[in-house]
């Protein structure tokens, strides 16, 4: 049966490949992502991939998609630096509705930026994982490692939770309007460390 991977005709005879398990592992050698297979026309079932290792490479049409994991890191900081600047704008208009007095828009507009800044900091820690990065060797531009900058960060968000949950609104203001910034840029040096990584 057939075995395509990435539109190209693979003859799985030849690379001695009698299984999908095999298959996933030949492509883990060749140091490929795989981000999409289909079994027979149809998407497996993630849950039983295990018991699809052992599927027969005779009985069974196999197409498979990959890419590189630099290609794919790539693609992820791209989004992370969109997110980083929705996040930052969010903030900043929080912190401005804050101060007028519109606490609950102002909550809105924070609800949206927590959101993106932790989709900012999942992204680039599974980047960071994707390519087996030491998070703790990369540094930002004041030399602190970035696995410093994220423990700080945490609390700073920390902090927040803390002014929100206490109503100190003008206390969540100042962290919005004076130390948010800072952290915003420190992000954009993270994601620029690790980007120089995945470059080279």
């Amino acid at each position: 049966m057939p075995l395509v991977i990435d539109h190209k005709n693979i003859s799985a005879d030849a690379l001695g490949l009698r299984t999908f398990g095999q298959v996933l592992a030949h492509l883990q050698r060749e140091n490929r992502l795989v981000v999409h297979v289909l079994i027979d026309g149809e998407e497996p079932d993630l849950e039983r991939i295990s018991a699809l290792r052992s599927a027969s490479t005779d009985s069974h049409t196999i197409f498979v998609e990959t890419t590189e994991p630099q290609t794919m890191a790539r693609e992820v900081l791209d989004e992370v630096e969109h997110q980083i600047v929705a996040a930052e704008m969010l903030g900043k208009d929080a912190g401005a509705l804050m101060q007028s007095g519109q606490q609950v828009k102002a909550m809105e507009n924070l609800a949206g930026c927590f959101k993106r800044w932790q989709h900012v900091q999942e992204s680039v820690l599974k980047v960071s994982q994707l390519l087996r990065l030491d998070l703790g060797r990369l540094a930002l531009g004041d030399g602190r490692p970035l696995t410093a900058f994220f423990e700080a960060f945490s609390q700073q968000l920390r902090t927040i939770r803390d002014a929100l949950e206490s109503r100190d609104f003008v206390a969540l203001a100042d962290v919005l309007n004076y130390e948010m910034p800072e952290s915003t840029q420190s992000w954009r040096e993270a994601v620029a460390a690790v980007r120089n990584v995945v470059d080279s």
